[in-house]
């Protein structure tokens, strides 16, 4: 007979017992209604994180907050369509050319993404420095905007997993942002409810990445492919690089920028090559494509402007001025800036990535606390990023920002000291360490 008592349950999770199924859930709706207090789900919560879950509970856990709300099943409606979620990086814009591009390959796209966390940028910070741009959608705004445009990015509603919600800010204040199961329920309930038909995962590893080492990355992968198996979602997980930052521009407005330019057929090879890779993901995922005719419709979308134009389209379509793309200033301009010169020649060895994202977030770019605004301006310009040979007295980095409150010299001499600059080049690292299918994993 399961339990249906908070006491039990805590106790039980304490010493390492598994719960049912049914129990978790029990749980997680008495906590939504209210049964369960605060501090009873903050002592779970603690227990989860001290002792692990099975991969069982991980999967009760996930369905216990997809039930706390409504599901979307966008898949159902508009026949074929795609997600991605991202677990976060420092320049990481890659759904800002994601989502247009491959919309412009006729398959369609939609994701609701979230805000900067910690030293890791927002999606939806980022689009919301573009005037106008509307991030809250409703499910039938969401559907008439990836109808008429083929792609919408918008924020969760509070109708989706609004357990999660609640007891991610338990987590937020508890220390137990970074328990494993936790994180996977987290991601993956919010996914089941909005209910594309195929879901791309994109784990980061390294020093700008939560997962700090391939190998937390790649257990990370494999929780979320087992709790999404069974839910008919198709779901692939990309293990990607981020021991430097995406791109040369960390920041909102910037990065936006640097987005449309490499939609334009522009912009670092790397945001370029990462973007691609996804998008082939996703095109060979809907059946329409194969490799080869996959990757030539993605060149024939930027060589042919329509990428960009998609961009603009599904901008106008949230409500956004597209204009910035021709006028950059009207995402604004920094009031400052200052350049960081190198100190000596040799090549750029390592970026730590997260002391670069943290720099950004003191210049404006991110919030300290969750009440802060966002100063759309700031960010860094990476100018010599990981394997760059640089001179002594070149310059390197240039910082930006708007705001009276900011030290530059201190944050200047914080970049210089997130970087190493030796003599021989540094092995170049694979941008994309591995893909994961639910196949692989044993679905």
């Amino acid at each position: 007979m399961p339990s249906r008592s908070p006491y039990d349950l805590l106790n039980r999770k304490r010493r390492g017992e598994e719960l049912s199924s049914d129990e978790i859930e029990w749980l997680v709706q008495a906590f939504t209604r209210g049964e369960v207090a605060d501090y009873q789900m903050s002592a779970f919560l603690m227990a989860t994180a001290i002792v692990g879950m099975t991969p069982e509970e991980t999967a009760a856990l996930t369905s216990a907050i997809v039930a706390s709300g409504e599901s979307w099943e966008l898949g159902e409606e508009l026949g074929f369509v795609a997600d991605k979620h991202s677990t976060g990086g420092v320049g990481d814009k890659i759904s800002l050319v994601l989502a247009p591009w491959v919309a412009a390959c006729e398959v369609r796209i939609g994701m609701l993404s979230g805000r900067g966390l910690g030293h890791t940028g927002g999606t939806l910070d980022k689009l919301e420095t573009i005037p106008g741009f509307r991030a809250g959608l409703s499910r039938a705004e969401m559907v008439r905007c990836i109808e008429r445009t083929g792609c919408a990015i918008a924020t969760s509603t509070d109708a989706i997993a609004p357990a999660d919600r609640r007891i991610y800010a338990l987590r937020d204040v508890t220390g137990t942002v970074e328990s494993l199961p936790l994180i996977t329920a987290s991601i993956i309930a919010k996914k089941l409810a909005f209910g594309a038909s195929f879901l791309l995962l994109d784990v980061k590893t390294g020093t700008g990445a939560f997962m700090a080492t391939y190998e937390t990355a790649h257990v990370l992968a494999r929780s979320l492919l087992a709790a999404a198996r069974g839910s008919g979602i198709r779901v692939e997980a990309m293990i990607t690089n981020m021991d430097r930052p995406l791109g040369r521009a960390i920041g909102n407005a910037s990065e936006v920028l640097e987005a449309m330019e490499v939609l334009g057929g522009g912009g670092p090879g790397d945001v370029l090559a990462l973007a691609r890779a996804q998008a082939e993901r996703i095109l060979l995922a809907s059946g329409r494509f194969g490799p080869e005719t996959a990757s030539q419709a993605l060149d024939d979308a930027l060589a042919s402007g329509a990428a960009l134009e998609k961009a603009r389209e599904w901008i106008a379509a949230q409500g956004g001025d597209p204009s910035f793309i021709d006028v950059p200033s009207k995402l604004g301009t920094p009031k400052h800036r200052k350049e960081i010169l190198a100190p000596r020649s040799g090549f750029i060895d390592t970026i730590d990535t997260y002391r670069a994202g943290r720099i950004a977030v003191e210049l404006g770019a991110g919030r300290r606390r969750q009440d802060d605004s966002i100063d759309p301006t700031a960010g860094i310009e990476v100018i010599a990023t990981v394997g760059s040979a640089v001179r002594e007295g070149d310059p390197i980095a240039v910082l930006s920002w708007s705001r009276d409150a900011v030290d530059a010299e201190e944050l200047s001499a914080r970049y210089l000291g997130s970087i190493a600059i030796t003599e021989p080049p540094p092995i170049p690292i694979p941008l994309i360490h591995d893909i994961l299918s639910e196949d692989e994993h044993g679905g």
